[in-house]
């Protein structure tokens, strides 16, 4: 898939505003710091798309992106943050969930997960949840050229290690570097695979 066009829509708390009409979403969410705004500026080829941020934990919206005049691309809030107070969690929470939930024209979750660290429980628990709810999701492990030698595909071994205790079959995953554009071809491919199967039902 080429992005021919990437135009910024809405930002907002609340799913019933989000655009209307039945073009299908694909959203990405991720603990603060996983380096979701810089993969969405990578995967749209567009620098300031995303507003990317020094300061874990500032997006607390939900963003729309119309993409190639078919698709939106949706970028949620980070989850996680610990400098937040209770309430700011408890907001952010429900901006999540609610959109998750709700939102009829979203059709895959991706989850970012930071591929330098060991499983973390928020985010195990996360794609738990995800489960129980029956939410299409996938995984993108990010941050890939930070690790040298094998060092990556040990731990996102260990990782799916990790999830088969939970799953019986794994979500698809897919890795990614913003730095060397490592993974884009991928995951629009999917995207695009995705829509192409969406339009023969």
């Amino acid at each position: 898939m080429e992005i021919t066009s990437a135009e910024f829509v809405i930002s907002n708390t609340d799913v019933k505003k989000c655009p209307a009409g039945i073009f299908p979403e694909y959203a990405f969410i991720g603990r603060s710091n996983v380096g979701k705004s810089s993969l969405i500026n990578m995967l749209t080829n567009r620098k300031g798309l995303a507003m990317t941020s020094a300061t874990p934990g500032k997006t607390m919206l939900i963003n729309h992106f119309f993409i190639n005049k078919n698709w939106y691309l949706v970028d949620l809030p980070g989850y996680g943050y610990a400098r937040r107070g209770q309430k700011g969690k408890d907001q952010i929470r429900t901006i999540i969930e609610d959109y998750i939930l709700e939102r009829e024209q979203m059709t895959n979750l991706f989850v970012l997960i930071d591929s330098r660290l060991e499983p973390q429980k928020i985010d195990l628990e996360f794609m738990e949840w995800l489960g129980e709810n029956g939410i299409p999701f996938s995984i993108i492990f990010t941050k890939a050229d930070k690790l040298k030698g094998g060092r990556l595909k040990m731990n996102i071994n260990a990782y799916l290690r990790e999830l088969s205790k939970q799953w019986e079959e794994l979500p698809p995953h897919f890795i990614s570097s913003s730095e060397d554009r490592l993974g884009r071809t991928d995951i629009l491919n999917y995207i695009e695979n995705i829509n192409k199967n969406l339009n023969t039902k």
